[in-house]
């Protein structure tokens, strides 16, 4: 029998009865002849409750025992979902993340799995069970709890998905699949039937929610077939997989957006090899994800430097340049980073020009730029995002296209 794991977000969880549909749909698969491992995250907004109770007690809780902390929501729902399979007379076993063998970097909060000892998941699937492992945790060797960073139940479940050499991974959450934007927003989104793993890791990091990006970068690298699909609704999703068929003239197949961005500008920066390394090694070693990087000479002895970072990070960056002497550091919050992604981009010239022209005509300022060969990023106002966000999936054309065809 072939071997596939499924994985149910919050939402999917999030109620006895959303769990007794889960259960339902697990045991469908079962019954099909598949040997079943379900990864599930904490219920409804369980993660946010819990750190909410941490802010009550200070503002820069322990990073070990936040991890303490939130790995408890996984174990509340792996329990439940293995009752209900029980109560239904399917044989279920739950593990949380060291009982199912996920081994992790000694990093708390955004840990990054090493290793994966299937060989307890294996045995409890050879004795016929549904084994149900808690998303978003591992251990350390050294037996610590580590976390996995939002959205860390994607990766636990593709992770497996590549440690088990399953069949296939299916991600379930709250849309049908992968939209050409987010439909929240933009009502003329539409859902594409296949997009390529580099397009979906691109959209992952730039802001697209849908899936998080590790858990993309371990199904491009081990090659797991993945499927993006509704929890609630019984219809096809969204496949990402190595290589898709083109819409016929689309160049962009996306667009993704991220609000909370903060501009840091640092001036008088010594002109030294040795300066810039210093900072952003600094910065890493905080934990602070640099995104765009733009750096311009002032004169012969300085230079000058501009980066984006999430707002929240701010204050902790702020005291990192402190230690340089002689510097100054001016920084812009409320701005949003907009982004268009597409393999079509690499043959076609012309469609950053578009892009610019576009958000030039909607009389809004581009204050970055950062762009790959398959996408394009924009710093913007954040009160402008949604408005950025139309206008380009209009541009592009994004609404009118028909559905990929394999």
């Amino acid at each position: 029998m072939g071997i596939i794991v499924q994985k149910f977000g919050g939402t999917s969880v999030g109620s006895i009865e959303r769990i007794q549909h889960v259960a339902n749909r697990v045991i469908a698969e079962v019954n099909n002849g598949k040997e079943v491992v379900v990864v599930v995250s904490a219920m409804g907004k369980t993660t946010d409750e819990l750190v909410q109770l941490a802010k009550q007690l200070t503002n820069h809780p322990n990073k070990r025992e936040m991890d303490m902390l939130l790995s408890t929501g996984e174990q509340v729902s792996i329990a439940l979902l293995a009752m209900a399979l029980e109560a239904k007379g399917q044989r279920a076993v739950s593990l949380t993340g060291w009982q199912a063998g996920i081994q992790t970097e000694a990093v708390h909060g955004n840990a990054r799995i090493s290793h994966i000892d299937t060989a307890r998941i294996k045995a409890h699937l050879q004795e016929g069970k549904v084994v149900i492992v808690a998303g978003f945790q591992g251990v350390t060797t050294d037996g610590e709890i580590t976390t996995l960073g939002r959205g860390g139940s994607d990766t636990t479940a593709v992770a497996l998905a590549a440690a088990l050499e399953a069949e296939k991974c299916d991600i379930y959450t709250d849309v049908t699949g992968v939209f050409t934007t987010d439909p929240r927003y933009v009502k003329q989104a539409r859902k594409l039937q296949e997009i390529s793993y580099d397009e979906m890791l691109e959209l992952a990091n730039l802001g697209a929610g849908v899936l998080h990006p590790r858990a993309v970068e371990f199904a491009k690298n081990y090659q797991v077939p993945l499927e993006v699909r509704s929890s609630m609704a019984e219809e096809s999703g969204t496949i990402v997989k190595e290589e898709v068929s083109m819409e016929q003239h689309l160049i962009v197949r996306g667009i993704a957006f991220e609000d909370q961005v903060t501009r840091v500008t640092v001036q008088h920066l010594p002109k030294d090899l040795q300066t810039l390394p210093a900072i952003f090694t600094a910065l890493a070693n905080r934990g602070i994800n640099v995104d765009i990087i733009i750096q311009s000479t002032t004169s012969s002895e300085t230079t000058s430097v501009s980066f984006s970072i999430h707002t929240e990070d701010l204050q902790e960056t702020l005291e990192v340049l402190q230690s340089w002497e002689g510097i100054d550091v001016e920084h812009e919050s409320q701005l949003a980073k907009v982004s268009i992604v597409g393999s079509g981009m690499i043959s076609n010239p012309g469609v950053a020009a578009q892009m610019f022209q576009v958000l030039a005509a909607k009389g809004i300022e581009v204050k970055m730029v950062s762009t790959s060969e398959i996408k394009i990023s924009t710093v913007i106002a954040q009160e402008k995002m949604v408005a950025a966000v139309e206008a380009l999936h209009v541009a592009f054309q994004l609404e009118e296209k028909e559905a990929v065809v394999s």
